[in-house]
């Protein structure tokens, strides 16, 4: 099985000094510049794209959610996590938004009055290091084209992993374990979320799979 999400050599994984995180100014900077790009007023709603947590655990007040579909990016388990679901020294792997094909997730229509608040808590969320572009993308529904923010993969980041053999991936999801839980928690709900919203992701189908024969050969009376 080829698992079109990451790859690398056990020797490609980041050293704990590898790893920066943004300062408040840096971080805040960012956001300034994102709603500037967007031209932001006070009476304005935004709309922001979840690809991955976001879908299942927003950790925000919205005032719509609509499917969507992103084009020229993809799903892919191709973050190094060293503070949500992993360690600087056992990282974990999330997902983020990789170049090429499409992506369907979830857009959410944030309130006007509620942007400033709601957008401080994504950057510190979504932002700590530079491992994300913010970009301000199309994306299709079912009641016509928006504008949303959509977090895409900065492939000049150390964290970025283009690739992975499957039994690497396999072992770095088992055993990773963060601040937010485990690795393999996180991909699982992911999984679910889609499922749950009918959204067919064969590259998320077959990590999962991958995750399952594992179970299977730990649980061999379980399967």
């Amino acid at each position: 099985m080829n698992i079109d999400s990451i790859s690398a050599s056990p020797s490609a994984v980041p050293t704990p000094c590898s790893f920066r995180v943004l300062t408040d100014e840096e971080r805040n900077a960012s956001l300034r510049q994102s709603l500037e790009e967007v031209q932001w007023c006070e009476k304005q709603d935004l709309w922001v794209y979840g690809y991955g947590s976001l879908i299942w655990r927003p950790d925000f007040e919205f005032a719509e959610q609509r499917q969507a579909l992103l084009r020229g990016y993809h799903r892919a388990l191709c973050l190094w996590s060293r503070i949500n679901r992993g360690t600087p020294e056992q990282p974990g792997l999330v997902f983020g938004l990789d170049v090429g094909g499409s992506c369907r997730g979830m857009a959410f229509r944030i309130p006007a009055e509620s942007v400033p608040k709601v957008f401080d808590a994504l950057w510190l969320r979504e932002m700590p290091s530079g491992a994300y572009i913010p970009r301000w993308l199309r994306c299709r529904t079912s009641q016509g084209d928006i504008r949303a923010l959509v977090f895409t993969m900065n492939r000049k980041t150390d964290a970025y992993v283009p690739r992975m053999p499957d039994e690497q991936l396999r072992q770095v999801v088992y055993s990773a374990q963060g601040t937010n839980g485990p690795c393999i928690e996180y991909v699982m709900e992911t999984a679910s979320a889609l499922q749950r919203s009918k959204i067919l992701d064969k590259r998320l189908q077959s990590v999962v799979q991958l995750l399952q024969s594992q179970t299977a050969l730990l649980n061999p009376q379980q399967a």
